[in-house]
């Protein structure tokens, strides 16, 4: 019914950890903290598949795809991103789609499926930030 003093202190200090790295990242953290979430919670969402808790499966992918609907897909911007925006734009909602039906049938295949999907990308996302810092130690 309780959770131990200790696991409640835990939580808070992430939480207290994750609310102050949101308010001083940029936009390209903001970002980076969305696809750490959005990993984490298909490596959950995998382990409550194969450990057959329905409830923890259903929040994790439940998170999932929130993270890639108002996290990703609403952060897309096809003015200014082009085909990039319209190709990631596809492959999270494709990714959403996996998602629905991995929670229906309790697949964690499907889960690493969008896993793969999403691992290159979010390397990619990561990769940008690091190219831009060097780019301006160089100049």
């Amino acid at each position: 019914m309780f959770t131990s003093t200790n696991a409640r202190s835990a939580n808070a200090y992430m939480m207290a950890g994750l609310e102050a790295s949101v308010r001083t990242a940029d936009s390209h953290g903001l970002i980076t903290l969305v696809f750490d979430a959005l990993q984490r919670s298909l490596r959950a969402a995998k382990t409550a598949i194969r450990s057959r808790d329905v409830p923890a499966k259903c929040k994790q992918i439940g998170f999932s795809i929130r993270l890639l609907e108002d996290g990703l897909i609403l952060g897309l911007n096809s003015e200014e991103g082009g085909e990039l925006a319209r190709n990631l734009r596809i492959v999270y909602g494709y990714s959403v789609l996996r998602l629905i039906h991995a929670n229906a049938k309790s697949d964690a295949s499907i889960v690493e499926e969008v896993e793969r999907l999403i691992e290159p990308v979010a390397d990619g996302w990561r990769q940008i930030k690091g190219a831009g810092m060097a780019e301006q130690r160089q100049a």
